[in-house]
């Protein structure tokens, strides 16, 4: 499940203040760079999730091999 983050958490993951994103946020042509940085964040944990879902699909695989349980 995607985190959201609040203003202040995502302030502090691009090291700017509060009230600076806050301006970026007003200004038209900064709006979609906030966008762009919240998508890539989100892609960042997709990412993630996906690694670890393999990881644990490899360890299913690897018991499945070694007689541990059987696949249908």
């Amino acid at each position: 499940m995607l985190n959201i983050l609040t203003r202040t958490e995502l302030a502090d993951i691009l090291r700017v203040s509060r009230q600076t994103l806050s301006n970026w946020e007003k200004d038209e042509d900064k709006k979609e760079l906030i966008r762009l940085i919240n998508q890539g964040l989100a892609f960042d944990e997709m990412m993630d999730i996906a690694k670890k879902n393999l990881s644990e699909l490899e360890d299913i695989q690897k018991n499945a091999n070694s007689g541990k349980f059987k696949l249908k």
